[in-house]
């Protein structure tokens, strides 16, 4: 029973996951970042690459050339260097910006928006060595040891195949003019570092989904768990019915002042029961003292029993005073003909003038 008791059958409520959101506890792959950024690097230095190497060779060749020229002013001396800095950095500026803009997007894709002030600052239990340890020992870690020494291996694999395929190649490089050794070492290393790209993504996006399952399974509610959780959001069950009881309690007292005022109970006849009330001298039109359906109907009838209240069955009339006019309002005067001919008819049973129907229901 206690097993049964503790396991984790319950999809995790939306306050839940708000919860753990926001302390941080969120299902994400720092490799998934990692090899999206290695990916795109690669691409943008394949396409960037060749104006990049000219641009930084431009540099070089101005810095020499402004190294043989002698000069003793500090100021001209910073002018070169400032303007050094500044053609460097708009060379890279793309690369940068491209790879700063993927950072963000990829973190977004994952995360969301998401901001935790609580975790700006230093935290010592961060560098306590016995929890340190513990957190290494646990299987988690242990799962990321093993799946990293797999990257190893499988880097070390493309590597070591993509040299061996290139060999006769790289030995008949002894011959070739540098501008071809140079152009075959870029393409060799753009296509090796774009196949561990591709390999290490492929590896994060099981890494990601086997991190959400993880992350599902670890959000999931003993029958405990929820319980607690509902006496948090919603209130304690036992609590929130005897606030019911005694609102229905309430209700029937108020129904037990209101409805022997009234000079009849329209009903439908079982499922409805709404209460008129009408005095020619002080109102205008009849007035809903009290209404309800089945059970809140049924005191009203029974109410209207025991003092002696005319119930008369009109279906149609019934259904539109319960759906159009809350307890306390005058009668619509749509139905001002209906309820005039009921009232007739109860001023008949009950022996009262007709005249007093002269300036019923007035406009």
């Amino acid at each position: 029973m206690a097993d049964t008791a503790g396991e984790k059958k319950h999809e995790a409520t939306d306050y839940r996951r708000q919860r753990a959101r926001e302390e941080g506890n969120i299902a994400r792959s720092s490799d998934l970042t990692s090899a999206i950024l290695l990916l795109v690097g690669v691409i943008l230095l394949d396409v960037t690459g060749p104006a990049l190497g000219e641009s930084m060779i431009q540099l070089l060749r101005d810095a020499f050339d402004q190294r043989m020229e002698i000069s003793t002013d500090v100021r001209t001396e910073m002018v070169h260097l400032g303007r050094q800095i500044t053609q460097s950095s708009v060379a890279i500026l793309p690369l940068m910006l491209g790879l700063l803009l993927t950072s963000v997007v990829v973190h977004f894709a994952q995360v969301g928006p998401l901001w935790l002030p609580d975790k700006i600052g230093f935290d010592f239990s961060r560098i306590d060595p016995i929890r340190g340890f513990q957190r290494l020992m646990t299987i988690t870690n242990a799962s990321r040891l093993g799946f990293g020494m797999i990257k190893i291996g499988l880097v070390a694999g493309i590597l070591v195949f993509g040299v061996w395929g290139r060999w006769d190649a790289i030995q008949a490089l002894g011959s070739a003019e540098l501008s071809t050794v140079g152009r075959f070492v870029w393409d060799t290393m753009i296509t090796l570092c774009r196949d561990v790209a591709i390999a290490l993504l492929v590896l994060a996006i099981a890494d990601y989904a086997f991190q959400r399952w993880k992350y599902e399974q670890d959000l999931r509610m003993t029958d405990e768990e929820l319980r607690e959780e509902l006496k948090m959001t919603q209130g304690d069950p036992h609590t929130k019915a005897r606030r019911r009881k005694v609102q229905r309690e309430l209700a029937q007292q108020r129904l037990s002042v209101d409805v022997p005022k009234a000079d009849v109970v329209i009903t439908n006849p079982t499922e409805l029961a709404i209460a008129l009330q009408y005095d020619p001298k002080t109102m205008k039109a009849p007035v809903v003292l009290a209404k309800g359906a089945d059970l809140v109907a049924a005191k009203i009838r029974k109410i209207a029993l025991e003092h002696g209240i005319p119930i008369v069955e009109r279906k149609p009339l019934a259904q539109a005073l319960f759906k159009q006019v809350d307890v306390g309002k005058p009668v619509p005067s749509t139905e001002y003909t209906a309820v005039a001919e009921v009232l007739k008819y109860v001023y008949q049973v009950k022996g009262r003038s007709l005249n007093e129907l002269t300036e019923t229901l007035r406009d």
